[in-house]
């Protein structure tokens, strides 16, 4: 009796351990989601310069420029996908807009709620589309 519990208790433990190692061999890397949140938080620095009346070009140009290297991992983090063009094209626009912007960085309040406002619409066109 007592070695019918063992050997049930050694496949109830091998089982779970099973169960929680594959677990964790199947969880792919989470670049795609970490990415959004990164581009979340700067977007969010900029919203908070606005309400702090900090913007200066120095105050809001290290988020700009974050921004901008973020957006070279979109394709990386996101392909392959269906309509892969279209995709290409949209991360592509983005990149324009904050090249635009880092270009001729905005001065004033009023200049950076207009850059994420430019910001924001593309993000917005690709979620739209792509977005599940």
């Amino acid at each position: 009796m007592r070695y019918a519990l063992l050997i049930v208790l050694g496949l109830a433990i091998g089982i779970i351990g099973t169960v929680m190692t594959m677990n964790a061999l199947n969880r792919g890397p989470h670049i795609p989601q970490s990415l959004m949140h990164m581009n979340d938080f700067h977007m969010d620095g900029l919203h908070g310069n606005i309400e702090q009346n900090h913007c200066a070009v120095t105050d809001n140009l290290p988020h700009l420029q974050a921004l901008r290297v973020l957006s070279n991992d979109i394709e990386p983090a996101f392909l392959p996908i269906d309509h892969e063009d279209v995709f290409k094209q949209k991360a592509s626009n983005m990149r324009a807009t904050l090249d635009a912007l880092l270009a001729a960085p905005p001065s004033d309040c009023a200049a950076v709620g207009a850059a994420m406002t430019k910001i924001g619409h593309d993000c917005k066109s690709c979620h739209q589309e792509f977005r599940n």
